[in-house]
């Protein structure tokens, strides 16, 4: 084996990923600080610059590099590198490289649209950039090929290993169960008192605190930063430039400290791959469905937790409104775990969360099957909503309109949030009987759970498949029982049933 191919092979591979990065931070300016005049022509330098990575992917170059490294080094991480090069390269030279940088640039446009469209409660205006999303993503489902369903092949992107008919035997069970436990909440005699929590809890304060508990969880903010956004993300530029960004409510101060933490926890995913897979296609996270369960590990199982505010709730008092200095932690706790259903996905509690989710994934189904079209959305969406959750949206601000998701064209991701809480209560089972959980939690000190989520998942980036990670951390493939374990034994306590 020739080292001067192998070298050449790791400088495409980090050509590659320097144009990815440079995507990558404009895509946070986009979305964060970008004037609004820039957002046509940034829309297509990321056009241009995309193209660029995909000529890159797509290459002879790539395919000599591919042809003769293929089981030929022995270095594991070039042997993963060539092999997660190689998918990427069978699924992207099927796509015409012109149509490609078109679907891009709408991307860009389509976001900043989205936008305004949420902000003015105007579907109509999004519609057509929509309908152009779905026709491409249909089309690209058709490009990459599928065994039974076309979405099989747009779940791939983010979840590889899980289809349709995966999704359709968990999914249901997990329903059934979480619609019987909701049933019962709501006929609880003994209820939470959610009124404790609202009243202004000013941005700064709100700010203040979410900068502590990020360092608290151990994100490292000489390798991130924490920005405001209109729909909150992480993004991982590189293990040393890591951005959260959240969204504040000075009438409720939970969306932005549990929307923090629940982007913390992808962050400390990304600050955590090992250094030596820098520039390499596996320097991030194997699944969108892992991720999740990193960022809702850290959202529900911990900072939702008892423990959690037995410690840091005088924390959160120094920081909030005087009123909670007379609010009982037994009272702030029940009432941050409220079971209400809600309109907002993102503000929703954990046992209605994932019913928010079987319904966009439902739909998304439907759309990409060619089983319903977009104008028939907030028609489907209102009336999946009152089905599921016992709401009605009053209007598509807060319906159809409420998520980025599908202005970046990102059709597959959804179920992604859903697999990854179901994984987050698989790790955790496994979790409490290797280290004194609650008791870490309680003190502070959250030290040993980063270092158990660190070297059973992080550092690995994608050198494994997300159901490899299940099964070589918690000894057996995906099970749906421990989340309705969990959300069971958590909610009968809280609402003394």
């Amino acid at each position: 084996m020739s080292q001067s191919i192998e070298q050449e092979f790791k400088n495409l591979l980090k050509e590659q990923a320097s144009y990815e990065e440079a995507i990558g931070l404009m895509a946070w300016d986009l979305r964060t600080k970008a004037p609004k005049r820039a957002v046509d022509q940034r829309s297509e330098v990321i056009g241009v610059l995309s193209q660029k990575v995909h000529e890159i992917q797509t290459s002879e170059k790539m395919k000599e590099y591919l042809d003769a490294l293929t089981d030929a080094s022995t270095d594991p991480i070039v042997n993963k590198a060539v092999e997660e090069a190689r998918e990427t390269y069978e699924r992207t030279v099927k796509v015409p490289v012109e149509e490609y940088k078109a679907y891009v640039t709408l991307q860009s446009k389509a976001e900043s649209i989205w936008a305004e469209a949420k902000e003015s409660n105007d579907f109509k205006g999004f519609q057509p950039y929509l309908e152009k999303l779905v026709s491409y993503n249909r089309r690209f489902a058709d490009y990459w090929g599928y065994d039974h369903h076309k979405y099989d092949a747009l779940l791939h992107n983010y979840e590889p290993g899980v289809t349709v008919e995966v999704l359709d035997q968990v999914f249901p069970k997990v329903r059934k169960a979480l619609t019987e436990l909701l049933e019962q909440i709501n006929q609880a005699t003994d209820q939470p008192d959610p009124s404790l929590l609202k009243g202004h809890f000013p941005k700064d304060k709100q700010e203040a605190f979410s900068y502590e508990i990020l360092e608290h969880m151990g994100y490292n903010f000489e390798a991130g930063r924490l920005d405001e956004t209109v729909h909150p993300f992480a993004i991982g530029l590189n293990s040393n430039d890591v951005r959260v960004t959240t969204k504040y409510d000075e009438k409720d101060f939970r969306t932005a400290v549990f929307g923090t933490i629940h982007e913390g926890g992808h962050a400390l995913y990304e600050q955590n791959i090992d250094p030596a897979l820098a520039f390499t296609p596996l320097a991030t996270g194997t699944s969108m469905g892992i991720h999740e369960s990193q960022s809702l590990f850290w959202e529900n199982l911990v900072a939702r937790s008892k423990p959690f505010w037995q410690n840091h709730y005088e924390l959160f008092k120094r920081h909030a409104p005087d009123r909670f200095s007379s609010i009982s932690l037994e009272d702030f706790y029940r009432a941050v775990n409220e079971v209400k259903p809600s309109m907002i996905r993102i503000e929703a509690d954990e046992l209605t969360y994932s019913l928010h989710i079987m319904i966009r994934y439902e739909l998304e189904k439907a759309l990409i099957g060619g089983e319903i079209e977009v104008k028939d959305l907030p028609g489907l969406w209102n009336e999946k909503m009152r089905d599921y959750l016992g709401v009605t949206p009053q209007n598509d601000s807060e319906g159809i309109l409420q998520d980025i998701h599908w202005s970046g064209g990102d059709f597959g991701y959804f179920p992604s949030y859903s697999l990854g809480y179901m994984y987050a209560a698989q790790l955790h089972h496994t979790m409490k009987q290797e280290i004194s959980f609650n008791d870490v939690i309680q003190k502070g000190d959250f030290k040993q759970i980063q270092q158990w989520l660190t070297e059973r998942i992080h550092r690995f980036g994608k050198m494994k498949k997300p159901l490899e990670i299940i099964n070589d951390v918690t000894g057996e493939g995906l099970n749906p029982d421990y989340l309705v374990s969990y959300l069971t034994n958590k909610y009968q306590e809280i609402y003394k049933l």
